[in-house]
């Protein structure tokens, strides 16, 4: 803080203990309602934090804090005027994708978005049979227990129908990547500069 900005700010606070004088003097007089007073008061108090803040934060910019800042000039993310008391814990368990801490219905829930992903990622028929397997017996044991939380509304997947999809969408992806490589020996064959003449 400057010299100048050191003199205005004892100013300030001088003017406001001198205007505290005067009002405590009138209140007691009775020319004043200390109610109305003290609301007074209050909105002043709320106006000179405000003022205090203004002035931090235009300091800070001139000096620099915020250059390269991607939130400069633009709203906070995440604020929709809603209150929820457990945003930092929210925002900590998505940003460093924590798993395994949730309720069994909302982790078997996410599981079973994210299945067809993690079965697509496996290479045999047997193998896909064991995760659907164990999956619905997880399904079946949270339903089963009753330790509150939200209800498990996860269905059961068919066996037999998620291995035949499974089947359909490997098949799809060997075609695309046959055909990708057909397409790219194609590209990789040079041109004859000579045709033959039929």
């Amino acid at each position: 803080m400057n010299d100048v900005d050191a003199r205005m700010d004892r100013l300030r606070r001088a003017a406001r203990y001198r205007y505290q004088q005067l009002v405590d003097s009138e209140i007691e007089r009775g020319s004043l309602d200390p109610d109305e007073v003290r609301e007074e008061r209050r909105l002043l108090k709320a106006a000179d934090v405000a003022a205090h803040a203004r002035a931090q934060i235009e300091e800070a910019e001139r000096r620099g804090v915020f250059e390269g800042n991607p939130y400069h000039g633009k709203p906070l993310p995440g604020i929709d005027g809603q209150h929820d008391p457990d945003w930092w814990i929210k925002a900590k368990i998505e940003r460093e994708d924590i798993r395994g801490i949730a309720p069994p219905a909302l982790a078997l829930r996410t599981e079973d978005a994210e299945l067809d992903g993690a079965l697509d990622a496996l290479s045999t028929e047997a193998d896909v049979r064991d995760v659907l397997v164990d999956f619905n017996a997880r399904v079946k044991e949270a339903r089963r227990q009753l330790l509150g939380g939200p209800p498990v509304v996860t269905p059961l997947r068919e066996v037999d129908a998620e291995v035949a999809r499974w089947r359909e969408r490997r098949e799809a992806r060997l075609a695309s990547a046959a055909q990708a490589a057909q397409a790219l020996r194609q590209q990789e064959r040079p041109r004859r500069w000579w045709r033959r003449r039929s």
